[in-house]
């Protein structure tokens, strides 16, 4: 004698399989929602100039202009000149740059990681041994 009868097992199995049908039928979508509005009132032209003009002021991209042949003026010529959707584009671009930070912090993380190993180590009585 079964746990489940014949009948009681064909209609379980016919109601899984609709609803996995169902299931792939209907497939999740997901995805980022932005923190804040975007569009014409998220941004504006100062903010974005502001923005621009200070990644200008790093000295590794003054450098690669003037590499190219374009003096300080004529960078404020063009930036004058652009349009808001391309200024936009340009100050979000410009955002991304480094900061010009040095090394400083990365080297802090991995003494803080090797000093964290020793004393685990310490702790679960191994020996180190440096030769």
């Amino acid at each position: 004698m079964s746990l489940f009868p014949r009948p009681l097992r064909f209609w379980t199995a016919l109601l899984l399989l609709g609803y996995w049908c169902a299931l792939e039928a209907a497939p999740a979508a997901a995805g980022l929602a932005p923190s804040q509005t975007v569009g014409a009132a998220a941004y504006s032209r100062a903010e974005d100039l502001a923005a621009v003009e200070r990644a200008l002021e790093n000295r590794v991209v003054a450098q690669k202009l003037r590499d190219y042949g374009v003096s300080p003026a004529e960078v404020k010529v063009r930036l004058a000149a652009l349009s808001e959707p391309d200024l936009h584009t340009l100050a979000t671009a410009s955002r991304g740059l480094p900061s010009g930070g040095d090394a400083v912090g990365a080297l802090i993380g991995v003494l803080i990681v090797v000093l964290l190993v020793i004393i685990i180590l310490k702790l679960l009585n191994k020996e180190i041994i440096i030769k």
